[in-house]
């Protein structure tokens, strides 16, 4: 597949030419439904936590005796049907990552990357440096590039300045392209990518 190559100012300078196994594909939607579940879970911390009958304070001493009072008989006030008993079946603390096979992965990232190309998406920029630590550059690059919005953008090697100058863009999100996944993908309404940074996931994907 042949690709623009816009500069900073939107123009385009050139073009390119990516391989199909990783843009050109036909994308799997339950595959890529499956990845981004996957690292939803991996991002759950997992600390929620009740108090069982055992963990509440208090409630050693049965309330009246078993029989010939008219009440319900009872053991406990901090048995689960009380004000102030604990909680019955609770959560507790868990972990609720759990690991997907690296070739449905693969494929996922590859579909998000295909879909993004497919409805014109994905940007390509010849470089993404900046000489300066100022919001507003990058505001205006994006906006040059036609990427205002949800956009993700990735680097080839790390742009110190251009990560910490996105930093506080609201939508906007930076990653070196070989640590992309498929959640961040689809989660963008843009993909924007230096050049060498879509020949490293053509190299790391395909």
């Amino acid at each position: 597949m042949k690709f623009d190559v816009l500069n900073k100012n939107g123009e385009k300078v050139s073009s390119v030419e990516l391989s199909d196994a990783v843009f050109g594909i036909t994308p799997n939607e339950k595959v890529m439904h499956a990845a981004v579940v996957n690292f939803l879970a991996n991002q759950r911390q997992g600390t929620q936590s009740t108090k069982t009958r055992a963990e509440v304070s208090g409630g050693g001493r049965k309330p009246w005796r078993q029989k010939g009072t008219g009440h319900a008989r009872q053991g406990s006030t901090r048995a689960p049907q009380w004000t102030h008993g604990g909680v019955a079946l609770g959560p507790k603390p868990r972990d609720y990552s759990y690991t997907l096979n690296k070739k449905v992965k693969r494929l996922a990232i590859k579909s998000a990357l295909s879909d993004k190309a497919a409805n014109g998406n994905l940007i390509i920029v010849d470089s993404l440096a900046v000489e300066e630590y100022k919001t507003k550059t990058v505001v205006n690059l994006l906006a040059a590039v036609g990427a205002e919005g949800k956009s993700l953008v990735a680097t080839a090697a790390l742009e110190e300045k251009l990560v910490k100058s996105a930093a506080n863009i609201p939508g906007v999100k930076t990653s070196m392209a070989a640590n992309v996944n498929t959640y961040d993908v689809l989660n963008a309404d843009k993909l924007v990518v230096d050049l060498d940074g879509a020949k490293k996931l053509e190299e790391v994907f395909a």
